[in-house]
């Protein structure tokens, strides 16, 4: 389990996963919501 290393650190923004990579950078991904259902043709 991973531990929080710093606060307020980066500014969040609402619907984006945040996550530090291999390199040590802070990454900012948009979360997946309640899949939406693909028109079919």
């Amino acid at each position: 389990m991973g531990s929080v290393i710093a606060r307020g650190v980066v500014k969040r923004k609402k619907g984006y996963l945040y996550y530090v990579d291999a390199k040590g950078n802070v990454c900012e991904a948009k979360m997946a919501r309640g899949g939406k259902k693909k028109k079919r043709r």
